[in-house]
């Protein structure tokens, strides 16, 4: 059993989501680390995986070098809006004919089979191609109390993907384009179910540094790890937890990095409680007037501490970073504060736009 302290355990996390010193350099080695990038449309200030590949790389790296890993060198590929590492397809393949598990989905999938051979032959014959130019033929449409209702062509893609019969072959805006797999995916080993799970498991332990056996259920992607990599406590922090015995030998060098509310380091709330004492909650469907720290707020990283939250927006009609506060967790010290400027700046620059800050 490791025993750690919480600073410990602190710069395991961040270690482990390549935000220390020195920065990495090469964006595909980034997502291989961190297992994925999650996609998601919000741009206050960048879209997600973008920001989160910047946080890593810095002013280095650009948009358009995700979007030909993605359709030219097929080193990433896109599934369920993450962005994965095709060295991982395989992980993610197996299993897939078997879903979905509830049988109100496999019936409605039963009962439209003829709608689902017609786009399989449809992307055959003139793929790829996006959900708009798929006609819809199914027999009984999709129910749903939310936005998927009676939206039966994105509901089979998504069955389809998800169980490997059709791939996201790239993207016209935020609009998917669809393929067959066989066009769009290496030729990959699919492991057995078991030994995926296993694999997924150790990969993420990887990508996090310390996590929790178990976990509650999650959006996206789970947090738990089972039994991958050796039991720990932190000091101070009730339960026991899983850590990467890769990272115990202490080695840090800090920096200051601003993060998506997306970012690994901060999904997981109750991590973020628990290890840095870091109340966060992303506020941009909460009304402006009930807001604490703003629409969007950025995680501010200090070494080993999240330190606070900027709220910023990139106003791209006047060409300006707006950043409405700085939110100080902790009491800035005059080295945090310049860094934290530094970082506003750089994040700027990269976006094309001129920083300005109260």
């Amino acid at each position: 059993m490791h025993r750690l302290t919480r600073a410990q355990a602190r710069r395991i996390a961040v270690r482990a989501q390549l935000l220390d010193a020195p920065r990495p350099t090469d964006l595909v080695d980034v997502v291989q680390r961190l297992t994925l990038l999650q996609i998601d449309p919000t741009a206050a200030v960048a879209p997600s995986a973008d920001l989160v590949a910047w946080s890593r790389l810095g002013s280095s790296y650009r948009p358009e070098q995700l979007k030909h890993a993605l359709e030219q060198d097929r080193t990433l590929f896109e599934l369920d809006a993450l962005v994965r590492p095709t060295t991982d397809l395989g992980l993610y393949l197996a299993g897939a004919a078997d879903f979905p598990s509830y049988e109100r989905s496999r019936a409605w999938l039963r009962d439209n089979d003829r709608f689902r051979r017609d786009i399989l032959e449809l992307l055959r014959s003139a793929g790829p191609l996006t959900s708009r130019d798929i006609p819809d033929t199914c027999v009984v449409p999709w129910a749903s109390s939310g936005w998927t209702n009676n939206r039966n062509v994105t509901q089979m893609l998504e069955f389809l993907m998800t169980r490997g019969e059709v791939a996201i072959a790239g993207r016209v805006g935020r609009e998917r384009v669809w393929d067959l797999p066989q066009r769009v995916y290496p030729d990959v080993s699919v492991s057995p179910v078991a030994e995926a799970e296993r694999r997924k498991n150790e990969r993420r332990l990887a990508s996090l540094g310390i996590a929790r056996q178990k976990t509650r259920a999650m959006p996206m992607e789970p947090t738990d790890v089972g039994e991958a990599g050796e039991p720990a406590v932190v000091e101070g922090v009730k339960g026991e937890w899983r850590v990467d015995p890769r990272y115990l030998d202490d080695d840090f060098e800090g920096r200051t990095a601003l993060l998506s509310p997306f970012d690994r380091l901060v999904h997981d709330r109750v991590r973020a409680q628990e290890l840095f004492e870091f109340e966060y909650m992303l506020e941009m469907y909460k009304p402006a007037a009930k807001r604490r720290w703003g629409y969007f707020a950025l995680p501010i990283l200090h070494h080993d501490r999240l330190a606070g939250k900027v709220d910023a927006t990139a106003d791209r009609k006047a060409s300006v970073l707006r950043v409405n506060a700085i939110h100080e967790d902790v009491r800035f010290t005059r080295t945090m504060t310049k860094a934290v400027q530094a970082e506003l700046e750089d994040l700027a620059s990269w976006l094309g736009l001129v920083c300005l800050a109260p």
